[in-house]
Protein backbone atom coordinates (compact mmCIF):
# COMPACT_ATOMS: atom_id res chain seq x y z
CA UNK A 1 0.00 0.00 0.00
CA UNK A 2 1.43 3.40 -1.01
CA UNK A 3 0.64 6.30 1.26
CA UNK A 4 1.55 9.96 1.66
CA UNK A 5 0.48 12.78 3.95
CA UNK A 6 -2.04 13.70 1.25
CA UNK A 7 -3.91 10.41 1.78
CA UNK A 8 -4.21 10.59 5.59
CA UNK A 9 -7.51 11.14 7.37
CA UNK A 10 -8.04 13.64 10.20
CA UNK A 11 -7.30 11.12 12.95
CA UNK A 12 -4.03 10.05 11.35
CA UNK A 13 -3.03 13.69 10.88
CA UNK A 14 -3.84 14.38 14.57
CA UNK A 15 -1.47 11.56 15.57
CA UNK A 16 1.30 13.10 13.49
CA UNK A 17 0.56 16.53 14.97
CA UNK A 18 0.95 15.10 18.47
CA UNK A 19 4.37 13.77 17.45
CA UNK A 20 5.18 17.31 16.34
CA UNK A 21 4.07 18.71 19.71
CA UNK A 22 6.16 16.21 21.67
CA UNK A 23 9.14 16.74 19.37
CA UNK A 24 8.94 20.51 19.88
CA UNK A 25 8.96 20.04 23.65
CA UNK A 26 11.98 17.75 23.42
CA UNK A 27 13.74 20.27 21.16
CA UNK A 28 13.17 23.06 23.71
CA UNK A 29 14.55 20.83 26.47
CA UNK A 30 17.59 19.97 24.34
CA UNK A 31 18.24 23.66 23.63
CA UNK A 32 17.98 24.48 27.35
CA UNK A 33 20.62 21.85 28.10
CA UNK A 34 22.88 23.21 25.37
CA UNK A 35 22.84 26.77 26.70
CA UNK A 36 22.34 25.84 30.37
CA UNK A 37 19.40 28.23 30.68
CA UNK A 38 15.63 27.86 30.95
CA UNK A 39 13.99 27.73 27.53
CA UNK A 40 10.23 27.90 27.05
CA UNK A 41 8.28 27.51 23.84
CA UNK A 42 5.00 28.64 22.41
CA UNK A 43 2.45 25.99 21.47
CA UNK A 44 3.82 24.80 18.12
CA UNK A 45 1.83 25.15 14.94
CA UNK A 46 1.70 21.74 13.30
CA UNK A 47 -0.01 21.09 9.98
CA UNK A 48 0.18 19.20 6.72
CA UNK A 49 0.84 21.60 3.86
CA UNK A 50 1.65 21.52 0.18
CA UNK A 51 5.26 22.07 -0.73
CA UNK A 52 4.41 25.06 -2.91
CA UNK A 53 3.15 26.81 0.24
CA UNK A 54 6.50 26.51 2.03
CA UNK A 55 8.07 29.61 0.46
CA UNK A 56 5.04 31.63 1.56
CA UNK A 57 5.78 30.71 5.19
CA UNK A 58 8.97 32.77 4.93
CA UNK A 59 7.44 35.73 3.15
CA UNK A 60 8.79 34.73 -0.26
CA UNK A 61 11.48 32.73 -2.02
CA UNK A 62 14.11 35.50 -1.77
CA UNK A 63 14.34 35.67 2.04
CA UNK A 64 17.83 34.68 3.30
CA UNK A 65 17.65 31.58 5.51
CA UNK A 66 19.78 28.86 7.05
CA UNK A 67 18.78 25.32 6.06
CA UNK A 68 19.89 22.19 7.92
CA UNK A 69 18.93 18.82 6.37
CA UNK A 70 19.19 15.40 8.01
CA UNK A 71 18.29 12.02 6.60
CA UNK A 72 16.54 9.38 8.68
CA UNK A 73 17.83 5.81 8.42
CA UNK A 74 16.96 2.50 10.06
CA UNK A 75 13.39 1.21 10.43
CA UNK A 76 12.01 4.54 9.19
CA UNK A 77 13.64 6.43 6.33
CA UNK A 78 13.11 9.93 5.01
CA UNK A 79 14.25 13.49 5.68
CA UNK A 80 13.80 16.22 8.27
CA UNK A 81 14.76 19.83 7.58
CA UNK A 82 15.18 22.77 9.94
CA UNK A 83 14.91 26.23 8.37
CA UNK A 84 15.82 29.37 10.30
CA UNK A 85 15.57 32.96 9.17
CA UNK A 86 19.05 34.44 9.48
CA UNK A 87 18.08 36.61 12.47
CA UNK A 88 16.75 33.54 14.32
CA UNK A 89 19.91 31.62 13.43
CA UNK A 90 22.05 34.49 14.77
CA UNK A 91 20.01 34.61 17.99
CA UNK A 92 20.36 30.84 18.54
CA UNK A 93 24.10 30.91 17.82
CA UNK A 94 24.55 33.78 20.26
CA UNK A 95 22.57 31.85 22.88
CA UNK A 96 24.79 28.83 22.32
CA UNK A 97 28.02 30.83 22.49
CA UNK A 98 26.99 33.00 25.43
CA UNK A 99 26.88 36.23 23.43
CA UNK A 100 24.41 39.10 23.83
CA UNK A 101 21.38 39.21 21.53
CA UNK A 102 20.50 42.86 22.10
CA UNK A 103 21.70 43.99 18.66
CA UNK A 104 20.42 40.92 16.80
CA UNK A 105 16.82 41.53 17.92
CA UNK A 106 16.62 45.01 16.35
CA UNK A 107 15.84 45.32 12.66
CA UNK A 108 18.28 47.48 10.74
CA UNK A 109 20.23 47.21 7.49
CA UNK A 110 23.48 46.82 9.46
CA UNK A 111 22.06 44.07 11.66
CA UNK A 112 20.56 42.25 8.65
CA UNK A 113 24.04 42.16 7.11
CA UNK A 114 25.65 40.97 10.36
CA UNK A 115 22.98 38.30 10.84
CA UNK A 116 23.77 36.90 7.38
CA UNK A 117 27.46 36.41 8.21
CA UNK A 118 28.64 33.35 10.14
CA UNK A 119 32.26 32.37 10.66
CA UNK A 120 33.52 28.78 10.63
CA UNK A 121 32.99 28.26 14.37
CA UNK A 122 29.45 29.70 14.19
CA UNK A 123 28.63 27.49 11.18
CA UNK A 124 29.82 24.48 13.15
CA UNK A 125 27.66 25.60 16.09
CA UNK A 126 24.63 25.98 13.79
CA UNK A 127 25.21 22.51 12.36
CA UNK A 128 25.38 21.03 15.85
CA UNK A 129 22.28 23.01 16.85
CA UNK A 130 20.34 21.63 13.88
CA UNK A 131 21.64 18.15 14.62
CA UNK A 132 20.41 18.26 18.22
CA UNK A 133 17.08 20.00 17.55
CA UNK A 134 16.14 17.85 14.56
CA UNK A 135 17.47 14.84 16.45
CA UNK A 136 14.95 15.63 19.20
CA UNK A 137 12.12 15.11 16.72
CA UNK A 138 13.65 11.90 15.44
CA UNK A 139 14.07 10.70 19.04
CA UNK A 140 10.38 11.46 19.68
CA UNK A 141 9.39 9.42 16.64
CA UNK A 142 11.60 6.56 17.78
CA UNK A 143 10.26 6.58 21.36
CA UNK A 144 6.61 6.78 20.34
CA UNK A 145 6.85 4.11 17.65
CA UNK A 146 9.43 1.73 19.09
CA UNK A 147 11.23 1.96 15.76
CA UNK A 148 14.99 2.23 15.44
CA UNK A 149 15.49 5.59 13.67
CA UNK A 150 18.93 7.11 13.24
CA UNK A 151 19.86 10.58 11.93
CA UNK A 152 22.67 11.10 9.45
CA UNK A 153 25.31 13.83 9.71
CA UNK A 154 23.48 17.10 8.82
CA UNK A 155 24.13 19.22 5.74
CA UNK A 156 23.93 23.01 6.16
CA UNK A 157 23.52 25.84 3.67
CA UNK A 158 22.84 29.58 3.78
CA UNK A 159 20.90 30.90 0.80
CA UNK A 160 17.56 32.31 -0.29
CA UNK A 161 14.57 30.30 0.94
CA UNK A 162 13.61 29.24 -2.57
CA UNK A 163 17.07 27.82 -3.27
CA UNK A 164 17.29 26.03 0.08
CA UNK A 165 13.85 24.47 -0.27
CA UNK A 166 14.41 23.41 -3.88
CA UNK A 167 16.94 20.77 -2.79
CA UNK A 168 14.58 18.61 -0.69
CA UNK A 169 11.65 19.61 -2.92
CA UNK A 170 13.21 17.75 -5.84
CA UNK A 171 13.48 14.62 -3.72
CA UNK A 172 10.16 15.08 -1.90
CA UNK A 173 8.45 15.62 -5.24
CA UNK A 174 9.05 11.98 -6.04
CA UNK A 175 6.74 10.89 -3.23
CA UNK A 176 4.13 13.62 -3.03
CA UNK A 177 3.56 17.34 -2.79
CA UNK A 178 2.84 17.60 0.94
CA UNK A 179 4.98 17.77 4.08
CA UNK A 180 4.43 17.82 7.84
CA UNK A 181 5.21 21.37 8.96
CA UNK A 182 6.10 22.17 12.59
CA UNK A 183 6.61 25.82 13.58
CA UNK A 184 8.42 26.12 16.90
CA UNK A 185 9.13 29.35 18.80
CA UNK A 186 11.85 29.09 21.44
CA UNK A 187 11.85 31.67 24.25
CA UNK A 188 14.79 32.43 26.56
CA UNK A 189 14.12 35.41 28.81
CA UNK A 190 13.08 38.28 26.52
CA UNK A 191 14.51 36.58 23.44
CA UNK A 192 12.41 34.69 20.88
CA UNK A 193 13.67 32.56 17.99
CA UNK A 194 11.48 30.80 15.45
CA UNK A 195 12.45 27.54 13.79
CA UNK A 196 10.53 25.73 11.03
CA UNK A 197 10.76 21.95 10.78
CA UNK A 198 9.64 19.90 7.78
CA UNK A 199 9.27 16.12 8.04
CA UNK A 200 8.84 13.79 5.08
CA UNK A 201 9.14 10.01 5.42
CA UNK A 202 10.01 8.02 2.30
CA UNK A 203 7.05 6.42 0.55
CA UNK A 204 7.39 2.99 2.15
CA UNK A 205 7.82 4.57 5.58
CA UNK A 206 4.36 6.17 5.81
CA UNK A 207 2.77 2.77 6.34
CA UNK A 208 5.57 1.66 8.69
CA UNK A 209 5.07 4.81 10.79
CA UNK A 210 1.28 4.61 11.02
CA UNK A 211 1.35 0.86 11.73
CA UNK A 212 3.89 1.38 14.53
CA UNK A 213 1.63 4.08 16.02
CA UNK A 214 -1.34 1.69 15.90
CA UNK A 215 -3.25 3.97 13.53
CA UNK A 216 -3.57 1.23 10.91
CA UNK A 217 -3.46 -2.54 11.40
Amino acid sequence: MSMSFESLNNFEIDVLKEIGNIGAGNAATALAKMINKKVDMEVPEVKVMEFREVNEMFGGAELPVVGILLKMTGDLTGSIMLILENTAARILVNMLMGKSNEKSKHNSEENDEINCMFDEIEMSALKELGNILAGSYISSLSTLTGLNILPTVPDIAIDMAGAIISVPAIEFGKIGDSVLYIETVFIEGETRALGDFFLVPDMDSYEVLLRALGVIS
